[in-house]
């Protein structure tokens, strides 16, 4: 991958090796071995030159061009142009253009599947966590992802949260302890789960998850700073907010669990720091781009 590409790929914390074996396995999925692309290599003259114009066919944030941009210079090499490409984050309406891109004709078009594919699946996550930091603004809560990404695509889909205006919740198992149901089941209660975590592990930051306010009175009580409401109303989440700005230890509440756009402002009213949503990344709808290619 050029060096440009890299540093940009860096700078936007993702890693220039994983984000390039991304691309060189989605193109295995069509150029499988030593295969080439059949019909582009039947139809076209191989002097064929051509621009492919990259345009939004509905309103939203653009995330994932850089990878476009990535997948062209893998299959063409140094013989392609990428120009008038947006910044990843941009909002855009439909017409517009996010990117074009000049070079061999046969090689745009076995590139052409694989750059739309990553480009429209993390533009439809960016888009979609969009919708939400629209519906908090003017409130005091962020959105957060979480883990229920697509397997090998994580970095990528957390990427494009952040594109959207987003934040990222722990990466892993090993960057953050989550004391979820199961644990505490196991632990025999919120309280011996939370402080096997921090005598295993002192130096790493816990959150436990609560399903009603004794046991977040009790979190609170032994210093718990980060605690999860699952599954409450707004009600119950007020009051959370409630006891734990009374409380001497100044705790953070993210708010999970069944939430939807149209709750979204009801949830941050309560005054929860965080609103967690998994469907910014497992069930997201992929955002519309096309390329339109035309003759030189």
């Amino acid at each position: 991958m050029p060096d440009d590409l890299c540093a940009e790929l860096e700078a936007a914390g993702l890693d220039p090796d994983e984000v390039h074996d991304v691309v060189l396995r989605a193109l295995q999925e069509d150029l499988p071995g030593d295969g080439v692309d059949a019909t582009s290599e039947s139809t076209i003259a191989a002097d064929a030159r051509a621009e492919g114009v990259f345009g939004a066919r509905q309103d939203g944030v653009v995330a994932g061009l850089a990878l476009a941009a990535a997948v062209f210079r893998v299959v063409c090499g140094d013989d392609v142009v990428v120009t008038d490409r947006l910044a990843d984050g941009s909002r855009v309406v439909a017409g517009d253009v996010v990117m074009r891109v000049e070079g061999p004709t046969r090689g745009l078009l076995t590139a052409e599947r694989t750059a739309l594919n990553l480009a429209c699946h993390l533009s439809g996550v960016a888009t979609a966590t969009s919708h939400w930091v629209d519906a908090l603004e003017g409130t005091r809560a962020r959105v957060l992802d979480t883990r229920k990404t697509l397997p090998g695509l994580r970095a990528l889909q957390k990427y494009a949260v952040r594109c959207g205006g987003g934040v990222n919740h722990r990466f892993g198992l090993t960057d953050k302890a989550m004391v979820k149901d199961n644990h505490v089941i196991a632990a025999g209660g919120v309280v011996p789960a939370f402080e096997a975590v921090r005598a295993a592990y002192p130096d790493l930051p816990v959150e436990v998850e609560v399903t009603d306010l004794d046991q977040l009175r009790a979190l609170l009580e032994v210093g718990c700073t980060e605690i999860l409401l699952d599954n409450m109303d707004d009600a119950t989440m007020a009051e959370a907010v409630r006891l734990t700005a009374a409380s001497p230890t100044p705790a953070t509440l993210e708010a999970s669990g069944g939430l939807t756009l149209e709750r979204a402002r009801g949830v941050a009213a309560t005054g929860v720091d965080f609103i967690s949503v998994g469907a910014l990344t497992h069930s997201v709808v992929v955002f519309d781009l096309g390329l339109d290619l035309q003759d030189l």
